[in-house]
């Protein structure tokens, strides 16, 4: 109304897609919010289980918090996640990361990846956090 029309004037409030598939992911078990609806999804279970689920949780309308001990496991549920939203072998992600393939992943496909996968959680978060280093690439602006 600043233009003396009268008229409202319509502001997209929406939030800036995330930049980032490692900021804030990774937190010490029972750190976290413990109210979530989200499901806590041990991830150091068979590769056929985690991509039966994966397949599953992508296209669900809540995410899941993974729950490892190990970091090169914390990469690869990365990794398959990404693999499921963006229809990509699961189970290959899960053998052998890409890491090329997750930093070159744009805002939006980061969004995704963080709106599916909600937290790593671990009593080991330095380790996993080592192992997700390689990912931080992704934080640089574009």
């Amino acid at each position: 109304m600043a233009d003396g029309s009268g008229e409202p004037v319509l502001v997209s409030l929406t939030a800036p897609a995330r930049r980032s598939l490692v900021a804030g992911l990774v937190r010490a078990t029972g750190s976290g919010p413990g109210d979530t609806t989200a499901r806590i999804v041990d991830v150091d279970v068979a590769d056929a289980e985690i991509a039966d689920f994966l397949a599953e949780v992508a296209h669900a309308d809540t995410g899941f918090i993974a729950h490892t001990a190990h970091g090169d496991r914390a990469l690869a549920i990365v990794a398959a996640t990404a693999a499921a939203l963006c229809g990509e072998d699961i189970r290959a992600a899960l053998g052998t990361p890409n890491i090329a393939f997750l930093t070159a992943l744009k805002p939006p496909a980061i969004e995704a990846v963080r709106s599916v996968l909600l937290a790593i959680e671990t009593d080991t978060p330095d380790e996993v956090a080592h192992s997700l280093a390689p990912l931080a690439v992704a934080d640089s602006p574009r």
